[in-house]
């Protein structure tokens, strides 16, 4: 049935811990102990002279791979002596194209286990590249990382695998041959687990974080996944005191809660809120547009603190045509519902710097007056003359009067619906105007001061652009817009994605099922959606970045109009002569 974007429940679930939370115990997991024997350097330039491994679960060996390989390169002398493998014992083996199939099968679905594992992987990597066969990225375990962590420094000399066998009484001494090294390693990782042992390492999950040194009170942090769904959605990291430290989104929520406790997380922030976190509040979603407006609205309201995007809208800058007797431009912080008839506004912008750009590039094309104070709708005589800007012509001086030379009101209007009309359909004469600025400038070598007016009029355009396009469907009461459920990891594969937009705003999603008539899902949508209130004049900071969330989704392609809700009143167009159109030619 469809889904209303009203706000999830708070209180976190109970949930009964499943042993797929606990992780993969070492003790049922299949590992693939392998070594490789090459002609040396790196796998690039050399190739492999013989594969051998060992297969093993639980301390019993359930199989081994052992073969000779032909090289594309003749044997280096000190190799053959070093491993004891002769071009005339690989001269009728077979290539490594033949020899890479049969080994993938051999370690398919177990954890790879080489010592130096990455000179191991590197060649099999590169055997499966030339042999055109992708590359299975399996799960890998190096014992010599292991070797460094258990094994102290009086224990052995060094990490090799011919010191850690003589430490370990290996069954089988290793001699530079692929499958005695294999064997020999076995021996090994069964040593090195059982030191594991008392260090509380029993998962897989353990073992690979335990490598990977992270610290015990972040792999303690594990249980935060537990009881997660693995289902697409949204997830949110609490504190003791229930605030919300972090808002996310995955096609996977328990695995992706879960990397947070590995290695696989490096950022220092992250760190830092896994230590604070007590609890993880998750969100299932029907589709990946839901969990990317979820999780806008989640960040808006409880302003995550290590969350870096998306937070505190209202900090964005706006440039507003003021509603007053004489309109101006003006940087202001939030657009006010209560303001007059007549004000316009653009943003949001970034930084203060960018509005003040565009702000720069619409005086260069339209002549608003650009002092602050506030001029009565008759300007008095006694009022101070008019200043540099009027004198050199930027300025039609509307704070003299008529009767003093200065511009009267009517044609001071004029100026207003101009600057109204560069922000909102009208680009034409604010690119002309800059433009010529800029070619004037070049053809005097003043290079310097052309890319500034370019700068100007790129971040007036992006800004218009952008407001252009959110404008339409902002107005639009009701829209209703389908695509067919492509496939996508993790998100349930359905027969139609229905999306509801009201007001700029995600008022509903649903997912109907495969070979289903959509169109009672549609109205079962339209019924359901989440009520949206008409906007004001301007649209608040949040509103912006779902909006542009939602016209990313509607552009796409294969993305079919169901519905409009009177599009001859609010039809979902941008202006043919609008931003757009001059940052194209800009950009050219």
């Amino acid at each position: 049935m469809p889904t209303a974007l009203h706000p999830p429940a708070s209180r976190p679930q109970a949930v009964q811990t499943s042993f797929e939370d606990l992780g993969r115990p070492l003790a049922t997991t299949t590992f693939v102990v392998v070594d490789l024997e090459t002609t040396g350097g790196s796998p690039s330039e050399a190739g492999i002279t013989e594969i051998g491994a060992v297969k093993v679960r639980g301390g019993e060996v359930l199989g081994e791979f052992q073969t000779l390989v032909r090289p594309p390169s003749a044997i280096p002398a000190f190799v053959q002596v070093l491993t004891g493998i002769t071009n005339a014992m690989v001269a009728s083996a077979p290539t490594v194209e033949a020899v890479v199939p049969s080994f993938l099968e051999f370690a398919r679905g177990a954890v790879l286990v080489a010592h130096n594992a990455p000179y191991d992987t590197g060649f099999l990597r590169a055997a499966c590249a030339r042999s055109q066969i992708a590359w299975p990225a399996p799960e890998v375990v190096d014992t010599v990382v292991l070797a460094r962590h258990l094994v102290l420094p009086d224990e052995a000399p060094d990490r090799k695998l011919g010191t850690l066998a003589r430490l370990f009484g290996a069954s089988t001494t290793p001699d530079h041959r692929a499958l005695s090294d294999a064997r020999a390693t076995v021996d090994v990782l069964h040593a090195l687990l059982g030191r594991l042992g008392n260090r509380g390492v029993q998962t897989l999950e353990d073992l690979k974080t335990f490598a990977a040194r992270v610290p015990a009170a972040r792999r303690a942090k594990r249980h935060l996944a537990f009881g997660l769904p693995s289902a697409p959605g949204v997830y949110q990291f609490r504190d003791a005191a229930g605030r919300v430290l972090y808002v996310g989104t995955s096609v996977d929520v328990r695995r992706r809660v879960s990397s947070y406790f590995t290695a696989s997380e490096t950022r220092p922030r992250m760190t830092e809120m896994v230590r604070a976190a007590t609890t993880v509040v998750p969100v299932v979603c029907e589709t990946p547009l839901e969990a990317r407006v979820r999780e806008l609205r989640l960040i808006a309201e409880h302003e995550p603190p290590y969350n870096r995007r998306s937070k505190r809208p209202e900090r964005g800058t706006w440039v507003k045509l003021t509603a007053e007797a004489w309109p101006r431009l003006s940087l202001v912080k939030q657009v006010r519902e209560d303001t007059g008839a007549g004000a316009a506004y653009l943003g949001p912008f970034r930084s203060a710097h960018s509005a003040e750009l565009a702000v720069a590039a619409l005086h260069e094309a339209v002549p608003l007056r650009q002092c602050t104070r506030r001029i009565p709708r008759t300007p008095r005589a006694e009022d101070p003359g008019a200043c540099v800007l009027a004198e050199l012509g930027r300025c039609g001086a509307p704070c003299l009067g008529p009767q003093r030379g200065g511009q009267d009101a009517e044609s001071y209007a004029a100026v207003v619906d101009a600057a109204r009309q560069a922000l909102t359909v009208d680009a034409r004469s604010t690119f002309q105007a800059v433009r010529e600025r800029m070619t004037s400038l070049a053809a005097q070598q003043r290079f310097e001061e052309a890319a500034t007016h370019r700068d100007r009029l790129d971040a007036f355009l992006r800004a218009a652009e952008r407001a252009q396009r959110r404008a339409p469907l902002g107005d639009a009461p009701e829209l209703v817009a389908a695509r067919r459920s492509a496939p996508s990891p993790g998100w349930p594969v359905g027969g139609w994605e229905l999306v509801l937009v009201r007001y700029g705003r995600l008022a509903g999603t649903s997912l109907t099922p495969r070979g289903a008539d959509p169109m009672p899902y549609v109205e079962a949508l339209r019924a359901t959606g989440e009520v949206v209130a008409p906007p004001g004049p301007g649209r608040p900071g949040l509103l912006t970045e779902e909006t542009d969330a939602l016209l990313t989704w509607l552009e796409q392609p294969g993305v079919r109009l169901v519905s409009v809700e009177d599009p001859e009143v609010s039809p979902w167009t941008c202006p043919v002569n609008g931003a757009g159109w001059a940052r194209s030619l800009l950009e050219a």
